[in-house]
């Protein structure tokens, strides 16, 4: 296999604390990777470093075997997707919000309104297509905001606690629609969780972070 990310000799320091402190992950092109820990392992971190929205004191990280600095911001970036914990959807309707990064791109009509009725199918909530976002559980915001983040076919996926918060069925659901729409596809994904059935369900590796470095 090939590696899309490698990280080496990460250092990051937030108000002055050490946060994260890794020697060396390499993760293959289309792994799914779960990163588990406790509160405050740097979890989180580690997805916003790789995202390249935080910047580490020391370290390198390479994507597709080349630094992430040399593609530039916006390029890097728009070969990557990051869905947070909060949704962070915008006060509009729910078709409105998945179709945004399409059209940030210029996409035809056309092809805009075909991409997100897809994604909108494949997670399962096509009757949320003209709801407003405020409007809508927080199971179905998380959908909502998977879909915003598949719709633009992203090389790497980051997930940060994609099941937090679900009650258990919704949490099975989850974890099966996700499985079922990553399995034949190449798409990478990184995923954060405390949880060790997430990591059984969807994971096909682990790496544990406590205190901000790699345990075991």
């Amino acid at each position: 296999m090939t590696a899309i990310i490698e990280i080496r000799d990460l250092f990051v320091r937030r108000e002055k604390r050490v946060v994260l402190e890794i020697n060396r992950v390499v993760i293959e092109r289309g792994e799914i990777l779960a990163v588990v820990g406790p509160n405050g392992a740097g979890k989180s971190t580690l997805l916003l470093v790789v995202a390249h929205l935080l910047k580490a004191e020391r370290g390198e990280i390479r994507f597709n075997g080349q630094n992430i600095a040399s593609y530039g911001d916006l390029a890097y970036r728009r070969r990557i997707g990051l869905v947070m914990q909060d949704a962070l959807l915008l006060n509009r309707s729910v078709f409105d919000n998945v179709a945004t990064g399409l059209r940030f791109r210029h996409l035809p009509k056309e092809e805009v309104t075909h991409r997100v009725n897809d994604w909108l199918e494949r997670l399962g909530i096509p009757h949320l297509r003209g709801r407003p976002a405020t409007q809508i559980s927080g199971g179905e915001a998380r959908r909502v905001a998977l879909a915003r983040a598949f719709v633009l076919q992203p090389d790497l996926l980051l997930l940060d606690e994609p099941f937090a918060a679900l009650d258990r069925t919704s949490r099975h659901k989850l974890q099966e629609d996700l499985k079922s729409i990553l399995t034949g596809t190449d798409m990478t994904v990184i995923f954060t969780t405390h949880s060790e059935t997430d990591v059984q369900k969807l994971a096909e590796r682990k790496i544990e972070l406590d205190g901000g470095k790699m345990a075991g």
